[in-house]
């Protein structure tokens, strides 16, 4: 059966499961996956149909209630998806919130009320999603107007995909930069391949559908970029941020923080506060997913695939969230 959604977009629900953009076959192909048990759910999160930490966390919530309608054990279903992946702390906020309203509801000790509301809760998550990231872009936009008043085009890099395929809409590193085509502003944006998975492709193929200007780059080349004086700011997603503020992102992240440190480029993380872990005290204590191998593609070689890397506080000039832009050091102040 081919699937299609009314619009382009990244998760949906459609009459009891819910229905993904596969993003294991963009940019060749646009297709769609139908998720109708929690198996479905935890394995588009396992080998990345869905990936970016919102759209994780956004996933799992209705993992849940998938869960629920086939008449699953919670305690089973929050296991199940928590093990999927382990660095996204979306996915472990969203089951915490998930667990946390199923066990405190009245409603909860009727099976047909709990699966519902396990439903308004994942609805509720996912469009939440999509406010704090459009809050996020237009937070982001007021620090690329003055930007613009100095050079034009403004001259951007990221680092992997955390545009609207990674979140329920919008996006949070490429949020800025679509609030700036909005309001006028004239933005190039450097996207970096992002090894071994390429995700930077998802980002050059979403920019190229909004029609924003961009150049895919070897990832080693963001360092000379930054040297000639090509890039004005670096914007990137988390994965999770530490409540120190240590941030971690698709690895090779750090390299460009520390290459914009050493050419006073200012780099900036865009995230919502569920990405914020205030139970993890530093990047020391943030746990990095290895993946496969095989997904370096290295034959009978040994291989190391740290799927993550750990940005420190020192290097990130502030953290764009949808409570406004804060001091990476000073977390607290958007604390809910």
């Amino acid at each position: 059966m081919t699937l299609r959604l009314p619009t382009l977009q990244t998760i949906a629900e459609d009459d009891g499961a819910v229905v993904i953009l596969d993003q294991t076959r963009l940019p060749q192909e646009t297709a769609f996956v139908r998720l109708a048990t929690l198996a479905d759910a935890a394995h588009a999160i396992r080998v990345m149909q869905v990936r970016g930490a919102p759209l994780i966390g956004a996933t799992a919530a209705y993992g849940v209630a998938l869960g629920l309608a086939e008449g699953i054990l919670l305690e089973t279903i929050l296991a199940t998806l928590g093990a999927t992946r382990p660095t996204a702390v979306n996915l472990h906020w969203a089951l915490d919130r998930m667990e946390r309203v199923l066990q405190k509801s009245s409603l909860a000790s009727v099976a047909k009320e709990r699966r519902e509301l396990a439903w308004s809760e994942a609805r509720a998550i996912a469009h939440e999603d999509a406010a704090a990231n459009a809050a996020i872009g237009q937070h982001g936009l007021a620090i690329l107007r003055p930007l613009a008043e100095q050079k034009k085009p403004i001259q951007l890099m990221t680092h992997c995909n955390a545009g609207w395929l990674a979140t329920v809409a919008h996006g949070t590193a490429l949020a800025p930069i679509y609030a700036a085509q909005t309001a006028g502003l004239a933005v190039h944006v450097w996207v970096s391949e992002t090894r071994p998975r390429n995700q930077g492709l998802l980002t050059a193929w979403e920019l190229a559908q909004a029609g924003v200007p961009h150049t895919f780059i070897v990832d080693n080349a963001a360092g000379l970029l930054m040297m000639q004086g090509k890039v004005d700011a670096v914007i990137v997603g988390a994965d999770r941020i530490a409540a120190n503020g240590d941030t971690a992102n698709k690895v090779g992240t750090y390299l460009k923080a520390l290459a914009a440190k050493a050419h006073g480029v200012p780099f900036y993380v865009a995230a919502p506060i569920s990405t914020i872990d205030f139970a993890c005290p530093d990047g020391a204590h943030i746990p990095i997913e290895e993946r496969a191998a095989e997904e370096v593609g290295v034959g009978a070689t040994a291989a190391a695939n740290p799927a993550f890397d750990v940005t420190p506080v020192n290097l990130i000039a502030g953290i764009i969230t949808e409570r406004g832009v804060v001091a990476a050091d000073n977390l607290a102040s958007v604390m809910p």
